[in-house]
């Protein structure tokens, strides 16, 4: 009788299932981490040319508000007036709506394919791990407390002395100062500053990947960029809050 047999013909343990054929997503992995690439780098280069904005707040009063007038009505009689303020804002928003969506599911994704025993990172991998969303959402509530604050106006954000913008006057540099005149949101200010060139600079690290930037040279120009914006950024906004709060810029 043969007793050759093939691995065919033997069963140890139980049956295997049969595998589950994952459908592609709709929305592949380096299709949302490209945009959010594109769209970190375009609020980057926003947050870079606000700071320079921001700057002439040292300047005194009448050279901010003259720049807070000058961003409503750029490029007026050729432009109806705040027709560049909305186009910048509209940009904006697309953006940041899909550097947030993209993040999220990323995020998502990720934890799904870790499973209930994710293998554990260290150094810098799991220093950025966990930064980044807990910065990003940090940095999303932020961004409204600022339009409540020094762009809308409203309560309790604003400081009930806030003043609207009229025809041919602002009063940009008289509401940033009373609202940095209080220390608890003058000294938030200065910790999201801290945090947004934290995000920055991990964000730069990781853009240079997603955007396919392989060569190490340019990969550590890339970085080195982004971390110089990160440090300029912290200390040329997280000044002006302190500033006011030393009784420098009043």
């Amino acid at each position: 009788m043969s007793t050759d047999y093939t691995p065919e013909t033997i069963q140890v343990g139980p049956p295997r299932k049969a595998a589950r054929q994952r459908r592609p997503h709709l929305l592949p992995g380096w299709a949302l981490k490209a945009t959010m690439a594109v769209t970190g780098a375009l609020w980057v280069a926003f947050v870079a040319i606000h700071l320079f904005g921001n700057l002439k707040v040292f300047q005194g009063a009448d050279a901010f508000n003259a720049y807070a007038t000058w961003l409503r009505e750029a490029f007026y009689p050729l432009l109806p007036k705040e027709f560049v303020l909305w186009l910048l804002r509209i940009a904006l928003i697309v953006s940041l709506t899909a550097h947030v969506g993209s993040a999220a599911i990323v995020w998502w994704r990720g934890r799904r394919a870790r499973g209930r025993h994710p293998a554990k990172l260290h150094g810098l991998r799991s220093w950025g791990s966990w930064l980044m969303p807990i910065t990003g959402i940090v940095l999303l509530v932020f961004l409204f407390v600022h339009l409540f604050d020094l762009t809308i106006g409203v309560g309790p954000a604003a400081t009930q002395s806030f003043e609207h913008a009229t025809a041919g006057t602002s009063h940009a540099y008289e509401n940033l100062v009373a609202s940095f005149q209080r220390p608890l949101m003058a000294w938030f200010y200065v910790a999201v500053m801290v945090l947004l060139s934290l995000h920055i600079a991990k964000g730069s690290a990781t853009m240079v990947a997603d955007l396919g930037v392989m060569g190490r040279r340019w990969r550590a120009v890339m970085v080195v960029v982004g971390g110089f914006l990160a440090l300029a950024i912290m200390i040329g906004n997280a000044a002006i809050p302190m500033l006011v709060q030393f009784g420098v810029i009043s």
